[in-house]
């Protein structure tokens, strides 16, 4: 007879792999963001360790749901945070020049930051209901075109361009996985294309400036383009090894702007440079890996789908992020999940990552002290 643990069941039952990874690099991001403070735990590491540590409860809660809940709620959910979404429009807070929160009183919240894994969960659900001899059709395109446009449109009146652009590529992803033929996805990447001039035209001022930065970052250095030049001033002057914790300079100096949001990267790779870059990066690999290897091995087309989009939305997140920050992308204002200060995108990494844990945990997947 075999001896009993000395580790609790429920505990040594968790996806310790995972779990370490997620807490080395949110461990990581409070090291940068006090360094970012000039040494201090105020006014960002603090409170961000505390999100921390309650986000991730939260998704160990969730991790404990059944599989068959997240398919009953897929639909539900959907539409009450599309309902959010557009009451956003309506009596949405203001804040920072956009219209994105909703100001419950108690708690303010900003709705299309729940809608990317509720966009990922709704055309699983639609994908998983869809009979396999109309995947070849046109049936199995628009259904799904609507999940996806009509809340990215809202969300781009906020507006919000990088939401929408995450929004959508949830979606698509999920499309793509299901099976739906790649000449369906050419023939609406072709409408895409031609409605892109319009697209620009609804932009707002300063959008239009993004993407003509993007396209020449030497149009205006010290206006529009002065983000990504001192960003890749920041990355560049942190060669391999960095300057040292607590030693940079574009940060420190104020030259960087958003140093501890959108271009906590930026920040990071200069004190910590190429080395450090890699390790952050390999962190989120390994758990989109882990991510991949979820949808794999679930026994249901619903959750290897919810599993695979789950993953390639956390992936968007930080290749977004750092081809932005690096100038090869229009800087269209994505966080770096778990380092970047801030909860919207800590609490929507924490929700993926709590689904799957509970589609592995359905599927009997492999747990560090089982």
């Amino acid at each position: 007879m075999s001896r009993p643990s000395i580790v609790p069941q429920p505990f040594a039952a968790l996806p310790w792999k995972l779990l370490l990874t997620v807490i080395a690099i949110g461990g990581f991001g409070l090291v940068v963001l006090y360094s970012a403070a000039g040494g201090s735990v105020t006014p960002w590491a603090g409170l961000q360790g505390v999100r921390f540590v309650v986000f991730l409860v939260m998704a160990l809660v969730l991790s404990r749901f059944p599989e068959g809940f997240w398919r009953q709620m897929a639909l539900p959910g959907y539409l009450a945070i599309l309902v959010m979404v557009i009451l956003v429009e309506l009596l949405g807070a203001v804040r920072g020049g956009s219209q994105r929160w909703l100001d419950l009183g108690f708690i303010r919240i900003q709705p299309s930051e729940l809608m990317k894994p509720a966009i990922v969960l709704a055309c699983a659900w639609f994908y998983d209901r869809l009979p396999a001899a109309a995947m070849r059709t046109w049936s199995a395109l628009w259904p799904a075109g609507l999940l996806i446009g009509v809340p990215a449109a809202f969300v781009m009146l906020q507006p919000d361009l990088g939401t929408a652009l995450m929004i959508t590529a949830g979606g698509l992803s999920v499309m793509f996985l299901a099976g739906v033929p790649l000449r369906l996805f050419i023939g609406g990447a072709v409408v895409l294309a031609a409605m892109l001039p319009l697209a620009y035209a609804m932009m707002h001022e300063y959008q239009q400036n993004r993407v003509l930065i993007f396209l020449d970052p030497a149009r205006d250095p010290l206006g529009t383009g002065y983000h990504i030049t001192q960003s890749k001033i920041a990355i560049g002057s942190g060669g391999l090894t960095g300057k040292g914790f607590l030693r940079g300079t574009q940060s420190h100096l104020d030259y960087l702007p958003e140093g501890h949001t959108d271009f906590v990267f930026a920040t990071m790779a200069e004190e910590w440079g190429l080395v450090g870059g890699l390790l952050l990066i390999l962190g989120f690999v390994l758990v989109v890996r882990w991510g991949v290897r979820v949808g794999m091995r679930a026994q249901t087309r619903f959750a290897r789908l919810v599993a695979a989009g789950l993953s390639m939305t956390v992936f968007f997140y930080f290749a977004i992020n750092l081809m932005m920050v690096m100038g090869l992308a229009p800087v269209v204002g994505i966080p770096l999940p778990l380092v970047s200060y801030g909860g919207s995108a800590m609490m929507t990494v924490m929700i993926c990552l709590g689904i799957m844990m509970s589609i592995d945990r359905a599927s009997g997947g492999r747990r560090g002290f089982a």
